[in-house]
């Protein structure tokens, strides 16, 4: 059917200017083709019994599985000032009780299904509890009767017994008063309560002056409604309308990946708390001139303005949407209390990066369709589109959005005056709810958050970067959505602060050079311990000088790589020194790699020297370069040389596990180790008193700072025997006949070792290092459990930044969910860069990239991906300054700290745990079991 010139009258005098826009862009795109329409509404045959609209099936059957309560109340409070009438109030309920069915009506469980039943006037007007707070101090009076009504809305109804309508009365004055109205939202929506609100008016202001009701007789119901919403949605009507939903939402995204404070659990709650925000008159007044400039309503521009966070936070470009509408478009339902909100599915495309303004015509079209398409309840839509279901969220969307009308004024009558209260709320039916209301001249924000998922900081955080975002949109509507601010000035300022991490330790000095020196204080003391071999400090530099010099002879010097192919020995230990006072840089070829990838990495490095023992020798493949054994290495003896190596050379090359491609040879220069060892000593201090266990298979980068921090501070050296990393008893036995003070874990063999019989015994343990894999907050829990004297830190770095470059304490009585990364060390920097390059705020997912001193030089013959993975660094002051980009995702936490998230594209999922895939050669290393 048209709609008629009058009619379209009556409807655009009864909204709001906003929702009056919608309607006549709606009427101009239904000019030519009108949807089909259900039948008219009219009076349904039956005594007292009705089916249950869409709605109303969906909230009975939520109530039936225990997941309603009071999460599902509707409720105002009001605010009462003057004489009042209680016995005039209660006449006032009565009679809309009398009017409105829906008040009087209760849901049974039939053979057809559920039904409701509505119950005849009650001969007595329904009870308001009255509670008098006078005796209370005058200023705490208010606050009291808001305190319990909070309390009131919070109680739940029984929908087969209770009325669905609660009335409190709070005395706190002589002519004073807050009245409180709770519904069950089967019955009402809050649409019904400013229809409830204005039947109280209108009859109070009669009653009170002896006249009768002024109020025309409803000529429909909302049971009128239920049935014709049942019979109508069906044949050409259900089939048009799902037509158009069916076309809009195919292939949408089932969840949205919100970044959330803390895991969403496996069955939705509804807990919720709100954070309310005011934006300034100026702001809102930029904005509504915007919208008329780009042709747009407020509604659709602060739309887009929420998609735009939205996408900035998840990274997402296809994002959908919810927002509710009163669905009060016929104006026989105007009057009616009832359940008529119904919610639209807004499906919106920000691919391509495109400016705001191109956005807010897309959100337009958006807007216009899902309106035009209306009539579909919600409910009807998810049991026709039977989307994927979870019960950790809502279906089809996580968020709402909503322009909300004005707030109700304040009303004069028979002596009273009526201001509506604010009562808080405490439930949150999706991850967020963001709506919009104008007040005055400026606009009122609200934020209904579900509290399992955020906190509050993090909320009020995001409403600052929402009015952050507003601003750059009314500043620059051609701007693209990546271009448009989303940090504070403060947040920047902190930013900046966390990564103030300049340390003054020595740039031009190698690390052998600082390991001479060590000798040259101690000569005497141990400096390696393998299997009841020991090597002092003067008998180890002895040896290295030896071999440094055959080296040389062989034409090794600054920026030739050096292939050592040994397992686990005092002749490692000789052979890699001897390397870098050659001037070289000591390439690991481990004897337990495959012979494929070990050709590949001689090929691939070119090594024109192999140190080797000779035990191993036939498990080498063919290739072209001398090998020097080692075997008698540690008898030998020889003078220091000068290496010829600068702070700027080559140390080391080591290859990664190739997981995610070939394997690359990443090149680290001694600047960056030197950093990486005098940092940990500052942070951990250790003394000649200490001993460290060498256990990392030595083509994995943890092995260096094993090997070299214990060298360059006079503590021991202790190699465990070749194996013995992977078994647990071993290693446990070891650390007591050896007092081994520190040793490192990847945590998937620290939970191994928690398990081990007599890890107790371990006294002379300090501190565990943990790196190499996401360390879980449920094994740091054990650690603590079964070692409660020892400490626990967990580190982080990629092999292209010389080891780690992120450092956490773990805290034996922590308080937070996960166990962060943490700190950028000395001289080192980190960055969370979205897609676009953009800094991430507090809390969002980005990319981590590190800059600083310890960022490696690249791959080995490999400019190409050298370029991509090593970028510019536009944070930093000195020119020819560098990133490198991780490919893992993090996000800061409030106190600055890093979380670990994951690789970017690829991520496994194991009982909750993220591991990153290029961890897992890692892990099997340490114990082939895991």
């Amino acid at each position: 059917m048209s709609v008629s010139d009058q009619d379209l009258k009556l409807r655009l005098a009864a909204l709001t200017p906003e929702q009056r826009k919608l309607l006549e862009l709606r009427m101009q795109r239904q000019a030519k083709a009108e949807p089909s329409r259900p039948r008219p509404l009219a009076r349904a045959a039956g005594a007292n019994a009705f089916p249950l609209s869409f709605a109303q099936q969906r909230l009975w059957l939520l109530e039936r599985m225990g997941l309603g309560g009071a999460a599902y109340n509707v409720f105002q409070a009001v605010r009462l000032s003057g004489p009042l009438d209680v016995e005039v109030l209660g006449r006032c309920f009565a009679e809309i009780a009398r009017r409105q069915e829906s008040l009087r009506t209760r849901f049974e469980a039939a053979e057809r299904g559920p039904v409701q039943v509505i119950e005849p006037p009650r001969p007595r007007p329904p009870e308001i509890r009255r509670v008098d707070l006078t005796s209370l101090p005058e200023p705490e009076r208010e606050p009291e009767a808001l305190r319990r009504a909070f309390d009131e809305i919070r109680v739940s109804f029984d929908l087969g017994r209770d009325e669905l309508m609660r009335l409190s009365l709070y005395r706190i004055g002589e002519e004073r008063h807050v009245l409180l109205v709770v519904l069950h939202h089967i019955v009402s929506d809050g649409w019904s309560m400013g229809v409830l609100l204005g039947e109280i008016t209108a009859l109070y202001e009669a009653f009170s002056a002896g006249r009768p009701s002024p109020l025309p007789e409803l000529p429909l119901q909302y049971a009128d409604f239920a049935v014709w919403q049942r019979e109508g949605f069906s044949g050409d009507v259900l089939a048009e309308q799902l037509g158009y939903w069916r076309q809009r939402l195919t292939g949408a995204p089932a969840l949205l990946e919100l970044p959330t404070d803390r895991p969403r659990p496996a069955i939705q709650t509804l807990r919720g708390a709100r954070h309310v925000q005011r934006l300034s008159p100026d702001l809102a007044r930029e904005l509504a001139s915007l919208s008329r400039r780009e042709g747009l309503t407020l509604f659709m521009t602060l739309l887009a303005a929420m998609e735009v966070l939205l996408h900035r936070y998840t990274g997402s470009t296809d994002l959908v949407v919810g927002t509710p509408i009163a669905n009060r478009q016929r104006t026989e339902i105007e009057k009616l209390v009832g359940f008529f909100v119904n919610t639209l599915v807004l499906r919106t495309d920000l691919q391509e990066d495109p400016p705001f303004r191109e956005l807010g015509g897309r959100v337009r079209e958006v807007a216009l369709g899902a309106f035009s398409h209306q009539d579909l309840p919600f409910e009807k839509l998810v049991e026709e589109l039977r989307p994927e279901r979870s019960r950790s969220h809502s279906p089809l969307f996580q968020v709402l959005f909503n322009l909300l009308n004005a707030p109700m004024p304040q009303v004069r009558l028979a002596g009273l005056t009526l201001t509506p209260v604010d009562v808080d709320e405490d439930a949150s039916k999706v991850d967020f709810t963001l709506s919009v209301q104008e007040v005055g001249e400026g606009l009122s924000v609200r934020w209904l958050y579900n509290t399992d998922l955020f906190d509050a900081a993090t909320v009020a955080r995001m409403g600052g970067h929402f009015e952050r975002l507003l601003r750059g949109i009314v500043e620059g509507p051609e701007r693209r959505l990546s271009e448009l601010p989303l940090l504070t000035a403060a947040e920047e300022r902190q930013l900046v602060e966390w990564n103030a991490t300049a340390a003054a330790y020595p740039t031009e000095v190698c690390l052998h050079e600082l390991i001479e020196e060590r000798v040259d204080r101690a000569p005497g003391r141990v400096a390696v311990s393998c299997e009841g071999e020991e090597l002092t400090f003067a008998g180890l530099d002895a040896a290295a000088n030896h071999l440094a010099r055959r080296l040389r002879g062989l034409g090794v010097g600054p920026e030739v790589p050096v292939g050592v192919f040994a397992e686990r020995s005092a002749e490692m230990v000789i052979a890699l020194l001897a390397v870098l006072k050659a001037g070289g840089a000591y390439l690991p070829l481990d004897p337990d790699y495959p012979a494929d990838r070990l050709a590949f990495m001689l090929a691939d490095s070119r090594v024109p020297v192999v140190l080797a023992q000779e035990r191993l020798l036939p498990r080498l493949p063919e290739h072209g370069a001398t090998v020097v054994t080692l075997d008698g290495a540690a008898a030998q003896r020889g003078e220091r040389l000068a290496s010829g190596a600068q702070a700027t050379n080559l140390a080391y090359v080591i290859y990664t596990s190739g997981s995610t491609g070939r394997p690359k040879g990443t090149m680290n220069a001694h600047r960056g180790i030197v950093n990486r060892l005098l940092w940990m000593q500052e942070q951990y201090r250790l003394t000649a008193d200490d001993r460290v266990l060498q256990k990392t298979p030595f083509s994995f980068d943890v092995s260096v700072w094993e090997f070299f921090w214990p060298l360059l501070t006079g503590a021991r050296l202790v190699m465990a025997r070749p194996g013995g990393h992977q078994d647990a008893s071993y290693l446990a036995r070891t650390i007591v006949d050896e007092g081994i003070t520190t040793l490192h874990f990847v945590p998937s063999m620290l939970q191994v070792f928690l398990e081990t019989p007599g890890v107790e015994a371990c006294g002379s343990l300090r501190r565990v290092v943990c790196s190499g894999e996401a360390l879980p907050l449920e094994l740091e829990r054990r650690f603590f459990a079964r070692l409660p004297e020892v400490g626990l830190h967990n580190l982080y770095g990629p092999t292209e930044a010389a080891v780690d470059v992120t450092w956490w304490a773990c805290e034996r009585e922590g308080r937070r969910g996960v166990v962060p990364i943490g700190y950028p060390v000395a001289n080192t920097q980190v960055h969370l860069l979205d897609a676009s390059g953009s800094t991430v705020p507090v809390g969002v997912p980005g990319e981590l990239l590190i800059g600083g001193v310890q960022v490696g030089r690249g791959y080995l013959a490999r400019p190409d991906l050298t370029a991509e993975r090593f970028v510019p660094d536009p944070f930093a002051a000195e020119p020819g300054a560098r990133l490198y980009r991780t490919g893992d995702l993090a996000r800061r936490l409030p106190d600055g700290a890093v979380d670990f998230l994951g690789r970017i594209d690829h991520q496994v999922k194991v009982r909750g745990l993220r591991i990153e895939l290029g961890e897992i050669e890692s892990a099997l290393a340490e114990h082939p079991a895991v």
